[in-house]
């Protein structure tokens, strides 16, 4: 959800208890809507990160490490001169207003006492820095607004500050139980009830508009006609005492994969089991949680794009080859016709004269026997015409032999790289993009550097424990399936894998003859058809076999094997599961 000013108050209140009275003895900004301030006070030395990019502004402590870039930017190097050093006196919110104002006292140029203010607007794409002196004026602020930009409101240095426009809302702090009781009674029926919430109040982000509802009346966009309205102002005034009296509490939203959602002040359930909330330590925390594992991602979605255009022009290009192959084979398909007309004609040598364009003959090769019609070239005598079809006919032999190993060997390919772009949609670590890029360069569709050879470290597949006690592992990508079912399984481990479809070798370790019992057994399928393309489904079915019946064939890709013996299982892919059993 967006960083709204509910949330912002409580988060205010965290970082006032652990700031008020640290001096400021460390500045840096590490990319360019990033500050992070170092603080030494009664609570030890922290890190306060102020950030000001659109869809991650916050103020929260950190606990990452950061580092400078070779040149400070222009405004970090102005807030180490007038800031550095500097005692915070106060941190405050207007009501109902994502901006947070910190109150420093500092020296001014005449080594006098001063205060000024550091505030840090959280306003998504408008969220700003801005350094003001003891008269309010502004010394210089991250993003410069000229008139240009905003007729509204400028910041620029030598300006009044002012506090941004207010929306033409409601407080809710400032309302009592009569006045929301009298808001939700006034509201007309075909309204939505969070579209009322959102249009009505300030501050309130649409999750908590949302949930407001759910909680009324178990729906997100109940209509006010069926919506208790009583009960709608009573969530109302409870939400509002809960900011008041210190009742919030962070919560990470969390994907049933385990990916991170969303982050919120209360336990939100209108999701019902799609998205779980987990309690976290702290809004610091759950913000550094949150942002951390979304940044990751971000990263990871980056780094990985050269090698989705890669994999993906080869599969395309593969394909279109295919398809022509697939023409060609079809065309060649025809041949035996050209040796039965080059049979008739030679049968009928005798009745034909060069010049002639049409054969009309005994079909001897007809179940039925009757005349068949044999289009002839005139420039050619009978014997030619026979000939040029024996020829086109033997052609089209050889050429059906190779199109057939060709299409063979092209459909392996395009499965091969089917797979490896379902290894870079499940990979979740640069580890696991550095080993596919190995894996694409030593098969060729990545050009190896000259002179740079690369390190490659071996990592391990994934290890997991069912809730019986046994292990099973999971390959993350095509070299740590081979890895794992070829050399390190022992013949009488139990392998997995979805039947037909791409995805990760999983193999339950049975030591000293042990079977797999039910439980493992459906636990296995159910990782097997998590990391796999039928993610999305459900009642995949997942084969499974001893690993003495898996063999790979000479000179096949990597991660491709065949397999015998095998029996079915139909599992739902669990992520939540797998995140379970999971081990690091």
């Amino acid at each position: 959800m967006p960083l709204d000013a509910i949330f912002l108050t409580a988060l205010t209140d965290e970082v006032r208890q652990s700031a008020l009275g640290a001096r400021i003895d460390k500045i840096q900004m590490p990319e360019r809507d990033t500050l992070v301030l170092g603080l030494r006070g009664p609570a030890g030395s922290r890190k306060l990160l102020i950030h000001a990019g659109t869809g991650s502004a916050r103020v929260c402590f950190t606990q990452q490490q950061y580092e400078n870039p070779p040149q400070p930017p222009m405004f970090c190097m102005l807030l180490r001169k007038y800031i550095t050093g500097a005692r915070i006196l106060s941190v405050t919110q207007p009501p109902m207003e994502r901006l947070v104002d910190f109150e420093l006292d500092t020296l001014d140029a005449m080594g006098v006492s001063c205060r000024r203010h550091l505030i840090a607007e959280l306003m998504g794409s408008y969220s700003n820095i801005i350094l003001t002196d003891p008269q309010g004026i502004v010394t210089d602020c991250l993003h410069r607004i000229d008139s240009a930009m905003s007729e509204k409101r400028m910041l620029l240095p030598g300006l009044l500050y002012r506090l941004p426009p207010q929306p033409d809302k409601l407080l809710l702090p400032d309302l009592t139980d009569e006045r929301l009781a009298a808001l939700a009674a006034q509201v007309s029926g075909d309204m939505a009830a969070d579209k009322w919430i959102l249009s009505t109040f300030t501050g309130i982000s649409p999750l908590i508009a949302r949930e407001l509802a759910y909680s009324v009346c178990a729906e997100t966009d109940a209509r006010m006609s069926a919506v208790d309205r009583a009960a709608l102002a009573r969530a109302l005034g409870a939400l509002r005492d809960m900011a008041a009296g210190g009742g919030l509490a962070p919560y990470l939203l969390l994907e049933q994969d385990g990916r991170c959602a969303d982050f919120t002040f209360l336990p939100v359930r209108q999701y019902g089991s799609l998205r779980t909330a987990e309690r976290q330590e702290s809004f610091s925390a759950l913000l550094e949680a949150y942002y951390a594992r979304r940044d990751q991602a971000e990263r990871m979605r980056r780094r990985s794009q050269e090698l989705l255009r890669t994999v993906k022009t080869a599969r395309d290009r593969t394909r279109r080859r295919l398809n022509q192959q697939y023409q060609e084979l079809e065309k060649a398909g025809g041949r035996e016709r050209l040796r039965e007309d080059a049979d008739i004609i030679m049968a009928n040598l005798h009745l034909m004269e060069k010049g002639m364009t049409l054969l009309r003959a005994e079909d001897f090769y007809a179940p039925g026997g009757g005349v068949r019609e044999i289009r002839l070239n005139p420039a050619k005598s009978p014997r030619e015409n026979a000939a040029a079809l024996y020829r086109e006919y033997s052609k089209r032999k050889t050429a059906e032999q190779m199109l057939t190993e060709l299409t063979a060997a092209g459909e392996k390919e395009l499965d091969y790289l089917e797979s490896v772009l379902e290894e870079l949609e499940r990979a979740e670590r640069e580890s696991d993009l550095s080993e596919i890029r190995a894996e694409l360069t030593d098969a060729g569709y990545i050009r190896a550097q000259k002179g740079k050879k690369e390190k490659r470290t071996a990592s391990k597949p994934m290890r997991f424990v069912s809730d019986t006690g046994m292990e099973f592992y999971a390959g993350r990508n095509n070299a740590q399936n081979d890895a794992l079912t070829l050399r390190t399984a022992f013949k009488s481990d139990v392998w997995l894998h979805t039947r037909k479809i791409h995805g990760s070798h999983v193999v339950i370790a049975c030591r000293a003859g042990a079977r797999p019992d039910e439980t493992t057994l459906r636990q296995a399928a159910a990782v097997a058809a998590w990391y796999s393309r039928a993610r999305e489904s459900r009642n995949v079915p997942v084969d499974y076999t001893e690993v003495r019946f898996v063999k790979k064939p000479a000179g096949a890709r990597p991660g491709m094997v065949i397999y015998t013996n095998q029996r079915t299982v139909y599992a739902d892919p669990d992520g939540a599961l797998a995140q379970r059993l999971m081990k690091t």
